[in-house]
């Protein structure tokens, strides 16, 4: 049985991300230790590991994408996102597959998609 899911993504700063994390996405910052910062909204936890020199993630092009994060109010989420500057190159639409879905990028080129069923 799964119990839970966590994402692990190497970004410049850590520090930097996460708090794009809490200001901008609502995330709560759970831990804080060198080289890391945890991020947390309900069941979404997201380990933000520091790799300064390596490449970064919008050079990845698609590759980019990491999770696909349900909510149970898509539009009111990203009402809430965007009055705080999210990128969002692909607001909420329905999708043939039975979900609400959008497309948000972080500030480092990262790529996650947030849905809810229909």
């Amino acid at each position: 049985m799964v119990k839970g899911v966590r994402f692990v993504l190497a970004v410049p700063d850590a520090e930097a991300t996460a708090a794009w994390w809490r200001d901008v996405m609502g995330f709560a910052i759970e831990l804080e230790i060198e080289g890391w910062r945890f991020v947390r909204r309900g069941a979404c936890r997201i380990m933000l590991g520091a790799c300064p020199h390596d490449a970064s993630p919008a050079s990845l092009g698609s590759h980019s994408y990491f999770g696909y994060v349900e909510v149970d109010d898509l539009d009111g989420y990203f009402a809430q996102i965007a009055a705080r500057g999210a990128d969002v190159p692909a607001p909420p639409a329905d999708r043939p597959w039975g979900m609400r879905e959008m497309a948000v990028r972080t500030p480092d080129g990262h790529r996650v998609m947030f849905a809810q069923a229909l």
